[in-house]
């Protein structure tokens, strides 16, 4: 990012369509694409514009769109939908009898998206992203999967939910962008993602097919109307994307921070709503409680965990969102336990215990809902862990292997990281390479509003325009 800041500057210029345009932009869609073995990609500038963006340029270009929506989705796909003007049609969150009852009542001609979430952020409960490609196949609708909670940190390249289904399919096939024919990631139609979490940048995407792509960057207005992402922000997505889909080690350790988190506080009785991800949300279950738990755990123990109520979780069902990282120590998670279990009888916050008394709340004090078991299954970890970067400790594992390759690839744009002053010919490998991206993602039936360009003649006059 460095380089990148130092060599382009800080700023993209403009417009995608006028000055914001690079090599790296169109570097990183190649990646995403990649990721998920799909056609093509496009880069917004976050993922709240990526689906707002794609889901209403979908609902205002094919007539008669019917959306089927989660109920728990994303406010950026529910104003994505809404910005549409389609017909929208909610199913209760992953109810697959519910969806199908509703996609009966509808023609199977008449042009249907389902849009649903492979991880729900506030709840951590996991999409049933290949029972839902089964009923869209069976009544003829797309699918539209929102992967942002789960990009870098499932599947074996760090693609997500969909891969990690079929988790030893995509190890084997390894980091060629080929799509798996009948794989759940290759049945999903429209993907899109963050930069933002995982991958800790800035931004979001949205992968599927060359038309598809072509149609979103032609006629989305979040796409051409604002200023591209600047270039050193776009370096490091691609770094970043490059090394999660060749290490696993941050994704393994994750899990098994998560394991013991999840293990320690059902050892005393704190209530973590069951789900199979990541996600650790402590169900409080009233608004106050929770901001004075949220506040007594920042104030008197240090540790920043937040409040979470309504309208992002329903009224009764407010609670703290826990997030585990790689790099949190034993040490650091003892500590978290131990603060939570003082904060919750400082606060006199109910317990599983107490909650099962009442009935049960958002799957909490539920036996039957209890044992959910994780979707990293334990020889997945072991496939995935390492000694280089399984290590517990404060300090940061750099995989000095991963971060030589990830250097080696970016030299193609950025020249040699010695070069003090601008190098002419490599900047001409640079145009020329950004050059044949650029065809790679033009429209295959090329519009008259294109320019056509020939790419021996722009490799020729790159030093001239970069001089200038």
């Amino acid at each position: 990012m460095h380089r990148t800041l130092d060599r382009y500057g800080a700023g993209a210029g403009g417009t995608r369509n006028i000055a914001g345009n690079s090599a790296l932009h169109l570097s990183l869609e190649k990646e995403l694409a990649s990721l998920h073995r799909k056609p093509g990609a496009l880069v917004f500038s976050s993922c709240y514009v990526a689906n707002d963006a794609t889901l209403s340029t979908l609902g205002a270009k094919l007539p008669g769109l019917v959306y089927f929506s989660d109920a728990s989705n994303h406010a950026s796909m529910i104003q994505g939908i809404r910005h549409s003007g389609a017909k929208k049609v909610i199913f209760k969150h992953n109810d697959l009898e519910d969806l199908e009852s509703k996609l009966k009542m509808w023609p199977r001609e008449t042009p249907k998206v389902i849009a649903f979430e492979s991880v729900y952020s506030m709840c951590g409960s996991i999409g049933p992203i290949k029972e839902i490609c089964d009923l869209a196949e069976k009544y003829g609708a797309l699918t539209f999967l929102d992967e942002v909670h789960a990009v870098g940190l499932y599947g074996p390249r760090g693609a997500g939910v969909a891969e990690h289904l079929d988790f030893n399919a995509h190890l084997e096939a390894g980091q060629n962008s080929k799509a798996i024919k009948g794989s759940v990631m290759d049945r999903v139609d429209i993907i899109t993602g963050t930069l933002g979490k995982a991958y800790g940048t800035v931004g979001g995407y949205v992968a599927g097919s060359k038309n598809f792509i072509d149609m979103i960057r032609s006629y989305a207005p979040g796409f051409i109307f604002t200023t591209s992402l600047p270039p050193a922000t776009v370096a490091g997505a691609r770094a970043s994307v490059i090394y999660q889909k060749k290490h696993m080690g941050d994704r393994a350790l994750k899990q098994i921070n998560v394991r013991k988190v999840k293990e320690k506080l059902a050892a005393i009785d704190i209530p973590v709503v069951p789900g199979p991800s990541h996600i650790i949300p402590v169900l409080v279950g009233n608004a106050g409680l929770a901001k004075a738990a949220s506040d007594k755990l920042l104030v008197e123990h240090g540790i920043y965990v937040q409040a979470i109520n309504y309208p992002t979780v329903a009224v009764g069902e407010e609670r703290l969102r826990v997030t585990v990282t790689p790099r949190h120590t034993s040490e650091q998670i003892d500590g978290l336990v131990k603060a939570l279990d003082n904060v919750f009888t400082e606060l006199g916050i109910n317990r599983v215990g107490d909650w099962t008394k009442l009935g049960g709340r958002a799957n909490v004090g539920v036996p039957e809902a209890s044992t959910v078991k994780p979707i990293w299954t334990d020889a997945q970890i072991n496939i995935a862990g390492n000694q280089e970067t399984l290590r517990d400790g404060q300090e940061a594992v750099i995989d000095t292997a991963a971060v030589r390759a990830v250097h080696k690839e970016f030299e193609v744009l950025l020249g040699p990281a010695e070069m003090n002053e601008m190098d002419r010919e490599a900047d001409a490998v640079v145009l020329a390479g950004a050059m044949e991206l650029a065809a790679d993602a033009m429209p295959r039936n090329v519009p008259h509003t294109y320019i056509p360009f020939d790419r021996a003649e722009a490799t020729l006059a790159a030093p001239v325009a970069v001089a200038a």
